[in-house]
């Protein structure tokens, strides 16, 4: 608590100038009513009054409202927090309102965050729960299916342990994503940026993807032939793991016999921008701002159907964002959607287009 007082004279003032003017009335009825004009004395009289009137009031309101607001000060445990200790205690009470409605605002904005934050935590809780009960879930019923004789059919033991082992496969994708969504988000992800073709790694990712894509008569492709390399830096792999999410996502999602393309086109001299666009069914516009949140999902039956972890475009985010690059989403309904996100050139890149 700080002991410093920062005084203010303007009620002192102000009350003194009153009660000396209304005692300038009086006095002139007064002096009128016996006849003794001597202006010289009124004068002084006035001037007496004043003094008098105003270190009277200012005492008082030193002693008197000072401790009542420094008890305020005192009193308020949250003002600890507030910038009302950092500054002199003032006797003035239109500063001392100024900074409470301050203050006012500035806990209710705090408050409001916190309730944001538990309503995050709750739906986040409640999702992770769903995610992680489904697989577990299906691992024992197939398990307690075997332990109740079924273990001794050879065609039925075969078919339940693959079943109860893809459940444990998505078990530990969810569990992986969430370790790495962790470590994104408090900054405990080390990247390994490097140079590398960034056509190459998406070439390299349509492959990975091919039976995928071919399963939902998907097309992956890029917009144009590139002939030449397009170097970049960046974590390779991370940049191939947003370039998976991002592709999976639209074969997940686009429409049968579609296509996705890939584009890279130069944003600035030292940037590149990756583009991958698809015909599916787009996104609602309100869905939009919520895309990569944990967990969310904008269609949640098909979302269950097609599997996944549902932290993809979070993951996608904040690696794009651990790069300190850029990423956007655009989309229109029965039209289709584009992600797009920024990267480092090489060097090397820039050199040669100079």
């Amino acid at each position: 608590m700080t002991g410093k007082i920062k005084k203010s004279y303007r009620f002192a003032f102000r009350s003194a100038f009153y009660i000396t003017l209304l005692s300038a009335f009086f006095l002139a009825l007064l002096l009128w009513q016996f006849q003794f004009l001597n202006w010289w004395f009124y004068s002084c009289l006035l001037l007496f009054i004043y003094l008098v009137s105003f270190v009277t009031l200012q005492l008082r309101i030193e002693k008197f409202i000072y401790k009542r607001i420094k008890k305020i000060y005192d009193d308020v445990a949250l003002l600890e927090s507030s910038t009302l200790t950092t500054d002199p205690i003032t006797t003035d009470m239109r500063t001392l309102t100024a900074e409470i409605e301050k203050f006012a605002k500035d806990k209710k904005i705090e408050i409001d965050t916190l309730k944001i934050r538990e309503e995050y935590r709750k739906d986040f809780l409640g999702n992770v729960s769903h995610e992680l009960k489904t697989p577990l879930f299906t691992v024992q019923g197939y398990l307690e299916t075997l332990l109740d004789g079924a273990i001794e059919d050879k065609n039925v033991r075969r078919k339940y342990i693959s079943r109860a082992n893809k459940a444990v496969d998505r078990l530990i994708y969810i569990v992986k994503d969430l370790d790495l969504i962790t470590k994104l988000e408090v900054g405990d992800l080390r990247l390994d940026k490097q140079d590398f073709d960034i056509i190459e790694l998406i070439q390299n990712v349509f492959d990975l993807l091919e039976m995928k894509a071919a399963k939902n008569k998907i097309v992956l492709t890029f917009d144009i032939l590139y002939d030449k390399p397009i170097m970049v830096h960046a974590d390779r792999e991370k940049i191939q793991q947003v370039l998976t999410n991002l592709l999976v996502n639209s074969i997940k999602y686009g429409n049968e016999n579609g296509t996705t393309e890939v584009s890279v086109e130069n944003l600035v001299k030292n940037k590149v921008i990756v583009r991958v666009t698809d015909n599916g069914d787009g996104i609602p516009k309100e869905h939009i701002p919520r895309l990569f949140e944990r967990f969310y999902r904008v269609d949640q039956n098909r979302s269950r159907k097609e599997g996944g972890s549902g932290l993809g475009l979070a993951i996608v985010k904040h690696v794009i964002e651990a790069h300190g690059e850029k990423i956007y989403v655009e989309s229109v309904l029965d039209v289709g959607s584009e992600f797009s996100f920024t990267l480092e050139k090489s060097k090397m890149q820039i050199q040669d287009k100079g």
